[in-house]
């Protein structure tokens, strides 16, 4: 929409002239006056920044959402906001101390298992040493001194018994190797199982999600579409609602595309609450979508999408939170002197715009450099001066052309 002011509607002047065939064509008479061009646009109170919050556990934990605030309540530093419970997690921590007993079970079965071999390697050990001891004794005994079958009888093997000596030594160390390595397989079973004990006790013990800072609580859309319910079922670490940040708060306003040609960062937005006229602030575009887009699948109507800014201050004084509707009317141009003429008397090729002047009484396709654009009407820069008329009708015959060129 656009709103000249009364003196420029009064300077404006129509008149018709006819041509030679008769024909009537309406013209406007150019004149600086006092402009203003905005657009109006809906959109919603946001947040530029907001700390996310996330169901509390390790990752591929299951959580049962049984109590949460409301959304949008305001809530300070280390406000409780949600409790959930973790039944699966309860079932695997007992599970996972069982584990823990077995091993400390097996451990010391394998402890006693290594202290009876080594025992029974030891005394088999001291009577091969023994044998051998005598055998190297009597071996070498004189038969005149003792009975030819008393030596014969006491001596043994001494090579078999070196031999058997060396193989029980062996055993001894094999046995005393083989222990401890099974003990330290133990041992980091036991770790690992302590490390899953861990876990799942940190798992009991988050359950509650506290507000990391002040702000207004706020629950996060899952993929669905839909917002958590009490009794919901929830995988750990997943966004479960986020914090915005109530001192930098904006608007994500939607335009229709035909209305925001004339769209730019930095121009000056007047906002209100939906229902709230009353309660006004004035922000300035900060950020404007680089194509349009449709809002739905059902509406193929496309919207330009822009943010504008809100003063904390404002927000602040009048209670503003996310999630409110807010109208707002974005000033694409105000001049206290500008000159303008309506869209339907322009016509273009490629970036030059061209409007239809008379000169004496005969139309002229003119050259000119335009400004702002606004729905109804566009400021012109130059090529055109106060009191010259215009054509309204963007593709009247014009009798010659001053860009060079035959319409």
């Amino acid at each position: 929409m656009t709103r000249p002011a009364l003196a420029l509607l009064a300077t404006l002047l129509l008149a018709a002239c006819a041509s030679e065939d008769g024909a009537v064509t309406a013209t406007e008479t150019v004149a600086a006056a006092p402009v203003e061009f905005w657009v109006r646009a809906e959109g919603e109170l946001k947040a530029a920044k907001a700390t996310p919050l996330r169901v509390p556990g390790q990752n591929f934990a299951r959580r049962q959402l049984v109590w949460m605030l409301s959304d949008g309540s305001p809530v300070k530093q280390g406000d409780l906001v949600a409790r959930f419970e973790a039944a699966q997690s309860k079932l695997q921590l007992d599970k996972a101390l069982l584990d823990l007993q077995r091993n400390a079970l097996a451990r010391a079965s394998k402890e006693g298992e290594l202290e009876v071999g080594l025992d029974r390697v030891e005394v088999e050990l001291a009577q091969a040493e023994s044998a051998l001891a005598i055998a190297r004794r009597y071996a070498r005994a004189d038969f005149e001194a003792l009975a030819r079958n008393v030596v014969l009888d006491a001596v043994e093997d001494e090579e078999f018994l070196q031999e058997k000596t060396g193989v029980l030594r062996w055993r001894q160390d094999q046995s005393a190797q083989r222990g401890e390595a099974e003990l330290d397989v133990l041992g980091v079973q036991r770790n690992t199982l302590e490390a899953d004990a861990a876990n799942k006790r940190g798992d009991l013990d988050a359950l509650e999600l506290r507000a990391p800072h002040d702000g207004i609580f706020m629950l996060a859309i899952s993929w669905s579409g839909e917002l958590p319910r009490i009794g919901e079922q929830m995988w750990a670490s997943t966004e479960f609602a986020n914090l915005p940040d109530i001192d930098a708060l904006e608007v994500e306003l939607r335009l229709p595309q035909q209305e925001a040609q004339g769209l730019a960062l930095g121009q000056k937005v007047e906002l209100a609450p939906l229902g709230h006229p009353g309660q006004q602030a004035v922000g300035e575009v900060t950020w404007v979508a680089s194509a349009p887009r449709a809002v739905s699948r059902q509406n193929p109507a496309k919207f330009v999408s822009a943010k504008a800014s809100v003063p904390a201050e404002v927000a602040k004084r009048h209670g503003w939170v996310p999630g409110q509707a807010f109208t707002g009317r974005v000033i694409l141009l105000s001049a206290p002197e500008a000159l303008t003429v309506p869209n339907v008397a322009l016509s273009g090729e490629g970036d030059q715009a061209f409007v239809t002047v008379l000169d004496g009484g005969e139309p002229v396709r003119r050259p000119v450099e335009l400004g702002k654009r606004g729905p109804a009407r566009t400021q012109v820069l130059s090529g055109l001066a106060a009191g010259e008329r215009v054509l309204l009708a963007a593709d009247a015959p014009a009798a010659n052309d001053e860009a060079g060129a035959a319409p």
